[in-house]
């Protein structure tokens, strides 16, 4: 899965890039910085053989030039070559950046201009995204949403050759969150060890990443939706003890997307499987596994009152109400309250 932003799409930008149709503005904007840098690099290996990038490649670094000495460089003409191609990386430092809407207007053709803005964008009302825009493309790269990063570990690895787990990609999925980078850095090192054509395990996490396939967010969460309450103080005795391997505010964030979503639940249009996984934007596989029998055992009112403790216990990690507790009992006391 790829990342809709504004206007364009990542998956639009890399066909046209595949069928050698090259723009000669690039201007890639947004808070998610890995479809940024895809782009950016699958530019390159498409515009220039590795022969022509030593004479017709130039990077620039927004800190440490300027929007002159950018245009300067896009205006050279390629050498042995159908086309150069400039990437200014961190542009969002690029002084004196209005003045590549003049260039913008007038565009050398055999010059592929890559400008990588990164954790923000620029006002499309501006005569420099006009002008960008009417040359060439602007792309702005949203960061996924969490519901949404299920599907990218499934597409990423399919396109290795892999296949994953529905568990596994949950696990990896809540122990990484939603950096695209790191999280397509962990799927690479699970398709070299398991090997092409095989499936991504729970186990494979264990042995490959170090995320215990038992003693994780993602099976605590599981366990408390069915209230099995020795599973569930089982993981919370790990944790305590194991201290490097546990963080409250993740098992928060994990703990609260969950009820937020079991609150949700229950206001489903139509309370099928697949009626409640389009309500939430769930796999049914997620959703036949936790909130179903979530469903049976917990009422609507007591969710809303976990939700409560959940944000109060956050605030006491935090130092709110002056007694400091430690993680460990503060974990212990927001599970016993949700069992009980």
């Amino acid at each position: 899965m790829a990342k809709k932003g504004t206007g364009i799409t990542y998956q639009e930008v890399v066909r046209q890039v595949q069928a050698k149709d090259f723009k000669p503005i690039y201007y890639l904007m947004g808070d998610e910085p890995y479809y940024i840098d895809r782009i950016s690099e699958y530019i390159v290996e498409q515009a220039l053989t590795e022969d022509e990038r030593d004479f017709n490649l130039t990077i620039l670094y927004g800190s440490q030039t300027t929007g002159e000495e950018v245009v300067n460089a896009a205006k050279r003409y390629p050498m042995m070559a159908e086309r150069q191609v400039v990437v200014v990386r961190e542009a969002q430092s690029l002084p004196h950046k209005e003045v590549l809407a003049f260039y913008a207007q007038k565009p050398l053709m055999s010059t592929v201009l890559v400008i990588c803005h990164k954790n923000g964008t620029i006002d499309r009302r501006t005569t420099l995204a006009k002008d960008i825009q009417k040359a060439g493309i602007i792309f702005e790269s949203n960061r996924l949403y969490d519901r949404e990063l299920p599907s990218f570990v499934t597409s990423y690895v399919r396109r290795k050759g892999c296949e994953i787990a529905p568990d596994a990609c949950q696990i990896l999925c809540e122990y990484v969150g939603a950096d695209l980078n790191r999280l397509a850095g962990e799927l690479d090192k699970l398709v070299v060890a398991v090997g092409e054509g095989h499936r991504i395990d729970a186990q494979a996490i264990q042995d490959h990443i170090g995320i215990s396939k038992e003693y994780n967010y993602f099976e605590l969460t599981a366990a408390l939706a069915v209230k099995d309450v020795m599973k569930a103080n089982r993981i919370v005795k790990y944790f305590d003890s194991n201290p490097k391997n546990f963080a409250l505010q993740p098992a928060l964030a994990t703990m609260y997307k969950f009820y937020a979503d079991l609150m949700l639940a229950y206001y489903a249009p139509q309370k099928s499987d697949t009626g409640i996984a389009a309500w939430l934007e769930q796999s049914e596989w997620q959703v036949q596994r936790n909130i179903i029998p979530a469903m049976r055992c917990y009422t609507a009112m007591k969710v809303y009152q976990i939700i409560g403790e959940i944000r109060r216990t956050d605030g006491a990690s935090k130092g709110v109400g002056g007694q400091k507790t430690s993680d460990g009992d503060l974990l212990k006391e927001l599970v016993f309250f949700i069992l009980h």
